[in-house]
């Protein structure tokens, strides 16, 4: 009876646990809804499909990383769209003018990186919110890639493809790898490293943060430049993705990486968060979008779902904190 009343107690935490976490919810919506989607259309759990599913989820899965950073410290970017944009345009031009492939990836890191650190830096001088500073630059970018294209596209005839057309036992895609590998990186940083127990502790109470020595202003920038890392990759795989660039091609995609962050559990005004959540987010963001489309659902009420996710993340997140307590 006491080795049973031990047992209990070890596993009434371990239940608990689950049970407050937000990706086990969410891994429980995937499972149904691929298990609904594949009842209907068969082909919702083809190797091809799957595959199209985890290649497309890979470029938002890491600026969904980067974004978390951001949102766990309080600060947002919602120029991520305009910065891939800007990136990988400029990234198809180097390609196009000669540039060997080495050479335009920098191009790609070092105008995303210094978008990213110069929307920091401006929220840091001139102590505004970075909602507000990030929905200027997003003007500011995008304008500055429509100048520098003339407001065309860039195409570089599959001379950048390698990176999207190589898929591990012929059905993983390469770049979801990369956006697993880039998972890792940034929950190792938020979990173990010193990096991470500033993000969270600024986002939790800025002043408290400071009075503990952390240097609030220099670490926000370094939040903004570690985000930009990410873009800049994310950048690069959806060049070889698409194969052809403008300033509109990322458009969207930072209100998608918001979107899954807050799905993942993240709460909008930052303090805590965990990368599963936030990958769970992003897989149901793509599990969505494919249903819908393999269901032939027109494109407008998929938006509308997007939305209802948020929605529900919300409610689901209120749920969490109800038990957990």
């Amino acid at each position: 009876m006491r080795s049973d009343g031990v047992a209990q107690r070890k596993t009434q935490p371990f239940i608990r646990g689950i049970l407050s976490s937000q990706a086990f919810y969410l891994s429980v919506i995937i499972l149904i809804l691929s298990l609904v989607t594949a009842i209907i259309n068969p082909r919702f759990l083809s190797i091809r499909n799957i595959s199209a599913v985890l290649a497309q989820i890979s470029t938002l899965g890491l600026v969904s990383s980067g974004m978390m950073v951001l949102i766990i410290s309080g600060s947002f970017d919602i120029s991520a769209g305009a910065i891939i944009g800007f990136a990988g345009t400029m990234m198809c031009l180097a390609i196009d003018k000669g540039a060997s492939d080495i050479v335009a990836m920098l191009v790609a890191i070092l105008v995303a990186t210094a978008c990213s650190t110069l929307n920091g830096t401006l929220s840091v001088l001139f102590k505004a919110p970075s909602f507000i500073i990030t929905l200027a630059t997003t003007s500011i970018y995008t304008g500055l890639c429509l100048t520098i294209t003339g407001g065309g596209n860039v195409a570089i005839f599959n001379r950048f493809e390698a990176l999207a057309s190589t898929y591990l036992f012929d059905s993983i895609p390469l770049l979801f790898i990369l956006s697993l590998l880039g998972y890792i990186l940034i929950g190792s940083m938020l979990k173990y490293s010193q990096f991470g127990r500033r993000v969270f502790a600024i986002g939790n109470n800025p002043q408290a943060a400071y009075l503990a020595g952390i240097s609030v202003n220099k670490n926000k920038i370094l939040f903004f430049v570690t985000s930009g890392l990410m873009i800049s990759v994310a950048s690069i795989m959806l060049v070889s993705r698409l194969g052809a660039f403008q300033a509109s091609t990322g458009a969207g995609m930072e209100l998608q990486a918001i979107g899954a962050v807050i799905i993942g559990g993240a709460p909008i005004n930052g303090g805590s968060g965990k990368m599963s959540g936030t990958f769970c987010g992003v897989l149901l963001t793509g599990v969505i979008f494919n249903s819908l489309n393999l269901l032939r659902v027109s494109p407008y009420l998929q938006n509308i779902s997007f939305g209802v996710l948020i929605l529900l993340s919300i409610a689901i997140s209120s749920m969490r904190h109800k038990l957990s307590n």
